[in-house]
C-alpha cells in the first residue's frame, strides 16, 4: 500500500525539498522531477540549430534537425555502403523572417569541414529534407544568392548551424595522464 504522502508526491502536491517528508516520498518526488527533466528538449535523434545572427530577422530564430532511420529499414539503424550510419534528415526553422533576397539552403558537412554536401533549398515553410551517410556531421543553413542545385559549396553567409548528437561526443584521451589533447579544438574548454 502506498502512503498518502507518496501518492501526493507522484501527482506533484508536496514540495520535493520538504524536510518533513518520509524518505520514500522524497525519492518518488525526485524521480518524478528527473523524469520531467529528461523529457524536455528535442528527442534524442534531433538537435537544435543555433542562429549566428548574421542576417537581419534571424535574432530570435530557432531550428531543429530530426534524424531518423528510413522506413525501408526493418532495424533501428540504417547503414551506408561504407558501413557508416545513414540518416534521413528533416530540417525546420521557426520564428524567422524569410529573406527578401536570396535563398536559404541547407548543407551537411563533417566536423572537420572536409566534406560538404547540399541537402537542398528550404521551402516556403522553411523546411528541407535530405540524407546523410556520416556518423558525425554538422548541418549548416546559408543564405545563397539563388537556388542552384549544382552548387557544390556554400558561398553565402551562415545563418544557422547545429551538430549531430554523435558529433558532440568527445574523446577523453587528453585528460588525466594524457594531457596532450587540445580540448578547445573540439569546442570544449579545458
Amino acid at each position: 500500500m502506498i502512503p498518502i504522502l507518496a501518492l501526493l508526491a507522484l501527482i506533484g502536491a508536496p514540495d520535493p525539498v520538504d524536510p518533513t517528508l518520509h524518505d520514500e516520498t522524497r525519492v518518488l518526488t525526485k524521480a518524478r522531477s528527473t523524469a520531467v527533466m529528461c523529457t524536455e528538449g528535442p528527442p534524442y535523434y534531433a538537435f537544435e540549430l543555433v542562429t549566428t545572427k548574421n542576417i537581419p530577422g534571424t535574432g530570435l530564430a530557432t531550428g531543429t534537425v530530426e534524424a531518423s532511420v528510413s522506413a525501408n529499414s526493418p532495424f533501428s539503424v540504417q547503414l551506408a555502403a561504407d558501413g557508416s550510419y545513414a540518416y534521413d534528415l528533416q530540417v525546420s526553422l521557426d520564428r524567422m523572417r524569410v529573406p527578401r533576397h536570396g535563398q536559404l539552403v541547407a548543407w551537411v558537412t563533417t566536423p572537420e569541414i572536409d566534406r560538404i554536401e547540399r541537402i537542398g533549398a528550404l521551402d516556403e515553410h522553411l523546411q528541407a529534407s535530405g540524407r546523410v551517410d556520416w556518423n558525425k556531421y554538422i548541418v549548416v543553413i546559408t543564405l545563397e544568392p539563388a537556388d542552384d542545385p549544382s552548387q557544390a559549396l556554400w558561398t553565402g553567409p551562415i545563418v544557422m548551424r547545429g551538430m549531430s548528437r554523435s558529433g558532440m561526443m568527445h574523446t577523453m584521451v587528453g585528460h588525466g595522464a594524457l594531457q596532450q589533447e587540445n580540448c578547445a579544438a573540439y569546442g570544449y574548454g579545458n
